[in-house]
Formats: C-alpha cells, structure tokens, sequence
C-alpha cells in the first residue's frame, strides 16, 4: 500500500474584508473537508496564495490546519521556496507542528539547473525527518524536474517519497511511474487528468476543485483506484466543465469566487491575485456549478 493516494485538498486561504486570515472561515472548510470524507489537506500550496503569506501566517495557517484535522486525516503543509534556506526553516517549522509530509515546489523565478535542483530538494529533505512530496509545475516556475532527477532524489533520499505533477505532461507522468521506486506515488496536479494518470498507474490527485466539491472528488477518484474507470470516466464528464473554469484565470482566482458565491469564504485576495476579470468567467463558473448538487455553507 503507498502511503500517499486517493485525493487531496489543496486549500485555499480565506481571507477578511480587512485583507487578515480567516481564521473562522478556515477552520469551518477544513472541518467541511474532512466531513465529505477527503484523504487529506494540503495547506499554504499554490491555491492557497502562499507567496503573499508573510512567514508568520504561512506557520500560523500549517499550525490552524494541523490543530483542526486533529489527526483524522494526513496534512502536508506547503513549505517550498526559491531560497533553500528559506524552504529548510519553513519545513522545519512544518515538522515541529505535527504535519504529516512536506510539499516542496520547484525552486521558482531563479531557474537552477538539474544538479542545482537535487542538491535544493535533497537539503531540504536531509533537513527532516517526515515525508517529503515534490511539486513539479514548469508553468509556474520555469524549471521542470526531468526524471533522471526526480529517479535520483527517490533513490538517494528515502524521505522523497512522491511527486505532484503538474507538468501537464502525461508522458512524462507515465515515464516517473515506470522508473521510480514501486512505493513512490506519482499525484496529479491537475483536476482534469487525474483518472487519465491512474489509469496509467499513478495514485490520487491534489486537487483545486476538491475545496467546492471533496465529496464529487472522492467518488471519481477512488472509482478510478478501484479498477472501475468506466465509473470515474462518467464522474470525470460531469466534472469537465467546472474543472475548465477553474482555470479559467489564474488559479486559485476561479475556486475562490465559487466558494465565496456558496457561503464559504469572502471574495477577498492578495495582490497581485484580484477578483475575476471578466463576468463571463463568473457565469462560466455559475454555470458549471449549476447542474452539480454543491453543499452550501450554513
């Protein structure tokens, strides 16, 4: 049994009128998520805004997600950076509050090379003693784990023990399965090819959508890892076209404004993130959402 499948939530972090944590709203998604039956949380991630989180709410926010899950389900906590040294404090603090596994994006904006990136991650991993999850997302950073790498960092770094993909890249996806290690997971990190990657042999999916819809998620998701893929395939249609709008703009602006319309959180962002751009978008969401029996915060 692989230690990290099924779906995960990647939260977003709801924020005031006064442009604070909600520190209300947040506890009351978490506790929404784990009621729907979600495998697991993934706080201060990419939908969660976390490069406009000072240090103090990012470790504020991991301890919150920690506290409230309670154990009940697992949480890895977001804690990539740029800077290595920068992403070994985070982590560490990560690890001290009781998180599960770590979350490690590729280093961004700064472009390292293939040696630069396995020495960042093995630091980062040789800095703790949890599990460690590398986040490859090329069209965010700029730089793509090429698999002799993320093979290397499996097999040198027996913390390193999965990979959200984000490549888009299914291919590639499906070359990590065949060469990486038989107990190292392979996630998805895009909603809309998650049932593609584990009919391809890959485990679970961190997902966006999920934060609206974990019980829809689950259902797809574990039909696909039960063999029955004819299942999550008529799941996986009726999801196509929310999953489209929350791409709609930059994520997480899409998923925020549909939690916000269902009760759960402000419509509140941190620049550069702003609301949507165009009503169009707005009404694609409404639309999509208006067939789906979605839960509404009470």
């Amino acid at each position: 049994m692989k230690k990290f499948s099924g779906v995960y939530t990647a939260l977003v972090t709801p924020f005031t009128k006064y442009g604070l944590v909600d520190a209300k709203a947040f506890k009351k998604i978490i506790e929404f998520q784990i009621s729907q039956g979600i495998d697991g949380l993934v706080p201060c991630g990419t939908t969660g805004e976390s490069p406009t989180l000072s240090h103090a709410e990012h470790d504020r926010v991991i301890a919150t997600t920690v506290e409230v899950a309670n154990g009940r389900v697992p949480v890895i906590a977001g804690t990539g950076s740029n800077a290595t040294s920068e992403a070994v404090r985070l982590s560490k603090h990560a690890e001290t509050a009781g998180v599960d596994a770590l979350l490690l994006v590729n280093p961004y904006y700064n472009k390292p090379t293939q040696k630069g990136l396995y020495l960042h991650f093995r630091t980062i991993a040789d800095s703790v003693g949890i599990p460690c999850i590398l986040y490859n997302i090329k069209g965010r950073t700029g730089v793509n784990i090429e698999t002799d790498t993320l093979v290397r960092l499996a097999k040198d770094c027996p913390n390193i023990v999965a990979v959200k993909e984000a490549s888009g890249d299914l291919a590639q996806m499906k070359d990590v399965i065949a060469r990486s290690p038989e107990d190292f997971a392979v996630l998805s990190g895009d909603d809309n090819i998650a049932v593609d990657l584990i009919a391809s042999g890959g485990d679970g999916v961190i997902s966006v959508a999920s934060n609206l819809l974990p019980s829809h998620m689950k259902t797809m998701i574990h039909a696909a890892l039960d063999g029955d893929i004819a299942k999550a395939r008529a799941w996986e249609k009726n999801l196509a076209p929310f999953f489209a709008s929350c791409f709609c703009e930059t994520n997480p602006i899409p998923i925020k404004t549909a939690m916000a319309a269902y009760g759960w959180c402000e419509e509140e962002f941190r620049l550069p993130m702003c609301s949507l751009e165009s009503e169009e978008h707005r009404k694609q969401i409404a639309n999509a959402l208006a067939p789906l029996d979605v839960i509404r915060n009470k």
